[in-house]
């Protein structure tokens, strides 16, 4: 079985996805990058290095999924680390400013069909991915989950009328809001075990997902929480929702 730790990273071969793999290889793992396409996932392992491998994994796609699984467990032997990073803000085209992004997220106007997409690669994907990766997972001295979540997702914070977020409310927010559940669903399933599953907001990021807004944060600063979270030692908590200054309310 491999001695060095290894890291999945899912949606690794760009934006904050590709910056946490970086960070995690640099701390020493062997970093399995996911990606829907395996050649952005080669590009992107080779920009890595330090032992980077690509490996397929579309989390809208139940049978890339098993097969990761299969290849971590034959090559690997462990999972201690699994990072539930990809995701969608919702359909659209590349270059939507940011304004027409927000108004079109609203849930008056958007369509069912949409908002399934969503759900789909940022809560049934995590939960899909998480429940494949687990075997895995319990096979490390201790495993970390650390799912990305967004401070748009906290019902908390929204219900405060004097909350600046809350005027961005809608399908992305509302899928945060959903994985924040499904975060501490498995926190708890799980507590008792050397596994330990944690939420972080990264901020809002110039990414491809946020078309490279004008005043958004680095991916560097976006992948410090998701990084920590990976880190953590036995007494590190779980069930936790967190950005990089301190706990968020779910």
């Amino acid at each position: 079985m491999q001695s060095t730790p290894v890291a999945l990273v899912t949606g690794a071969n760009k934006g904050i996805g590709l910056q946490i793999a970086k960070d995690l290889a640099a701390k020493g793992f062997k970093v399995l990058v996911g990606a829907r396409k395996l050649d952005l996932g080669v590009a992107a392992a080779r920009s890595i290095g330090g032992g980077a491998q690509a490996i397929r994994l579309d989390v809208t796609d139940r049978s890339t999924i098993a097969e990761a699984a299969r290849q971590i467990e034959e090559t690997v032997g462990r999972l201690d680390v699994l990072v539930n990073n990809a995701g969608i803000s919702r359909p659209i085209k590349p270059g939507t400013p940011i304004e027409e992004m927000r108004d079109g997220d609203k849930l008056s106007r958007v369509s069912v069909a949409d908002m399934s997409v969503v759900f789909e690669t940022n809560v049934f994907g995590v939960v899909a991915v998480t429940q494949a990766m687990l075997p895995l997972l319990r096979k490390a001295p201790a495993g970390r989950i650390v799912n990305i979540s967004s401070a748009g997702g906290s019902l908390t914070l929204k219900d405060s009328p004097s909350e600046f977020s809350r005027q961005y409310v809608g399908l992305y927010q509302a899928s945060k809001a959903a994985l924040n559940a499904v975060t501490q669903a498995f926190a708890i399933e799980l507590e008792g075990t050397s596994i330990k599953v944690n939420a972080a907001c990264p901020g809002f990021t110039a990414t491809a997902i946020s078309n490279f807004a004008p005043g958004a944060g680095s991916v560097e600063d976006a992948a410090r929480e998701p990084v920590r979270l990976a880190l953590l030692d036995a007494n590190g908590p779980t069930g936790t929702f967190s950005n990089v200054d301190g706990p968020l309310p779910w």
